[in-house]
């Protein structure tokens, strides 16, 4: 099975994962602001996701971002609607603050894992890269 597919085939998950979160913190956003965000996280996953750990660090990492958005747009929509917001509307702000604010805490640790665990990858690989071309030279060295 190839290995330079993966990546892309992650990206178009991960992207359908962030437009399903965008589509469902924002509930009036239409079909084709969904397929928008959609469009521009294939692109964006693609240009910065080099590995499948890359794809989905950014992935959560937007997650995390629509996740502290959703309490604001809650709000913001609540605060058009009416002047004075009704006992019912106060609850879905706290519930959506409360949730919202766990979510976004969960989504931002994890994906700053993952780039942890990212980074440490590859400077795992380029000191291994280092570690080889030292004893290429030393073996070298001794044949001379």
């Amino acid at each position: 099975m190839p290995q330079f597919w993966t990546p892309q085939v992650n990206a178009l998950l991960g992207s359908a994962v962030v437009a399903v979160g965008a589509w469902l913190a924002w509930d009036r956003l239409p079909p084709s602001g969904a397929g928008l965000i959609f469009a521009a996280m294939i692109g964006f996953l693609a240009w910065r996701g080099k590995t499948i750990g890359l794809v989905w660090a950014w992935s959560t990492l937007f997650l995390g971002i629509e996740s502290f958005l959703w309490p604001l747009l809650t709000m913001a929509q609540i605060h058009s609607s009416s002047a004075q917001p009704s006992d019912e509307q106060m609850g879905t702000i706290l519930s959506a603050v409360l949730m919202g604010l766990f979510s976004a805490v969960f989504w931002m640790a994890f994906s700053y894992g993952l780039f942890k665990r990212a980074s440490g990858t590859e400077a795992a690989s380029s000191d291994s890269v280092k570690h080889d071309s030292m004893v290429a030279r030393q073996s070298h060295r001794k044949k001379r």
